[in-house]
């Protein structure tokens, strides 16, 4: 990387200030730090805020019009099956499908102008790699789908921000649970650190047993960060020193561990052995019943009381995907069929409690102050019934994939209470204003989080790369 320049301009700055501070020379450091001290960059009190993020990736398409964005005056053949509830802010109502969280709208903003253009056929993976990463899929099959997950991927946005954003203690940097992304036999997509090399990945707690085993989570164990009766914190700290002390005289061998980034999972790994608080994350018997149930003794609602958990633990990122494949039947979000069914008897239900549970939570115990949380899905779902727009066959009352228009629940860090931004058309089709993107929402939460979207990253190659394409949407934040 070239010096930086006598008199840098306030791009470079942010670029440098957003964490690409390798090659800088150590004089260029030190000039940098005394220009950010006389000159400092006036930043928005959004920025920063958010200490953590807590991700809910609800992977298959949740259909807005049935959950979030009713619309009881349009045709037959696009209103919900479900009426439309108020909630406790006027203009934030929703469907009966969610009374407790019409209960905490007053804590939330509702983004309800979500909106992109599919690149081909926009089937699950391709979206959620367009969601999670910022890019859109450069090899898409005939279905849509992509290939399996590559060391050339862009990174998800956690494995960017634990990157850019370290913890300030030993703790899981990014935690991913309870099961992978899915879609079919395309596992994983967009949910690893891509080229940013395996020490970014998340730690994946996917606890066995099938998508209706909803007692999975109290059998997590921490047993692999725990340390065996035989070592001692010191033993371990002692090889930590001896193996730093032979890398020192190896530099062909330390440059072929850090191209593999094995050097920071072996600091990772001791400082997680060492540290308490990692492993008492796990530990969801410490809750009080009452909670546990208000939480809803499911696998999603155990894993969102599990990411506070991790947040309380200071983890920086934490992502719930929805515990069911993106293409599948019961409680996937995948209604192409028996949607009415589905949705009431099946999603709604470990969504509804679960979600509105976890915004109390936090804010009862003062972490929603700093703590971001997003509920999003890869998209919404057709406004007319029975339409086939992603060569799925659809029932009179199944809804197909939709990408134009779709809503997103933000709350914490700053974001606005009560408030709904942007506005979707009468049949819940397209934004009628301030649509949002989804590399806009990205740029959102990395803001959030102390990073500036304008950050440049390398690839694999060592490249240089856009952090994400998208700018914050300032407008969410009070």
């Amino acid at each position: 990387m070239p010096a930086l320049p006598p008199h840098p301009s306030r791009r470079e700055i942010l670029r440098i200030g957003g964490g690409s501070l390798f090659g800088l020379a150590g004089a260029d450091l030190l000039r940098l730090g005394a220009l950010a001290r006389t000159s400092p960059i006036l930043r928005p009190p959004s920025f920063g805020r958010a200490k953590s993020v807590i991700l809910i990736f609800l992977q298959g398409g949740p259909s807005h019009l049935d959950l979030w964005d009713p619309k009881p005056d349009a045709p037959s053949d696009v209103r919900s099956k479900f009426g439309m509830i108020p909630s406790r802010v006027k203009g934030m109502e929703v469907t009966e499908l969610l009374p407790r969280i019409a209960e905490v709208t007053d804590r939330l903003t509702l983004i309800r102008s979500m909106s992109y253009s599919p690149n081909g056929l926009f089937n699950h993976t391709a979206a959620h790699y367009q969601m999670l990463t910022g890019y859109t899929a450069d090899k898409v099959s005939p279905s849509g789908q992509l290939e399996p997950p590559s060391p050339k991927d862009f990174p998800n946005l956690g494995s960017n921000i634990i990157k850019l954003r370290p913890p300030e203690e030993p703790t899981l940097a990014f935690v991913q649970m309870p099961r992978p992304l899915q879609e079919s036999n395309v596992i994983g997509k967009a949910g690893t650190a891509g080229f940013l090399g395996r020490a970014y990945d998340p730690y994946v707690l996917y606890p066995p047993g099938n998508d209706f085993d909803e007692t999975k989570m109290d059998r997590v164990r921490a047993d692999d960060l725990a340390l065996r009766p035989e070592l001692s914190i010191a033993r371990l700290e002692r090889r930590d020193r001896l193996r730093k002390l032979i890398d020192a005289q190896m530099p062909g061998l330390e440059q072929a561990v850090a191209e593999q980034g094995l050097d920071e999972y072996s600091q990772q790994a001791l400082e997680l052995v060492i540290s308490g608080k990692a492993r008492e994350a796990f530990e969801l018997a410490q809750e009080p019943d009452e909670l546990r149930d208000r939480y809803g003794r499911t696998t999603f609602g155990q894993s969102l009381l599990m990411a506070r958990r991790f947040v309380q633990a200071g983890t920086r990122f934490v992502q719930v995907n929805w515990p069911k494949q993106a293409n599948s039947d019961r409680h996937s979000w995948d209604c192409h069929v028996g949607l009415p069914k589905r949705m009431k008897e099946d999603a709604a239900p470990r969504f509804d409690p679960a979600f509105a549970t976890l915004i109390e939570d936090l804010d009862q115990k003062g972490m929603l102050e700093d703590t971001l949380v997003v509920a999003v899905g890869e998209f919404g779902r057709s406004p007319r019934m029975g339409l086939s727009t992603s060569g799925n066959n659809n029932d009179a009352d199944g809804r197909d994939h939709w990408p134009y228009c779709f809503t997103a629940a933000v709350a914490g860090a700053g974001i606005k209470r009560g408030h709904v931004h942007g506005e979707s058309d009468a049949t819940g089709s397209a934004p009628l204003s301030d649509p949002v993107h989804p590399n806009d929402l990205l740029a959102t939460i990395y803001h959030a989080v102390g990073i500036d979207p304008k950050t440049i990253v390398f690839n694999h190659l060592n490249q240089p790369r856009d952090l994400v394409k998208g700018e914050p949407v300032q407008e969410l934040f009070a």
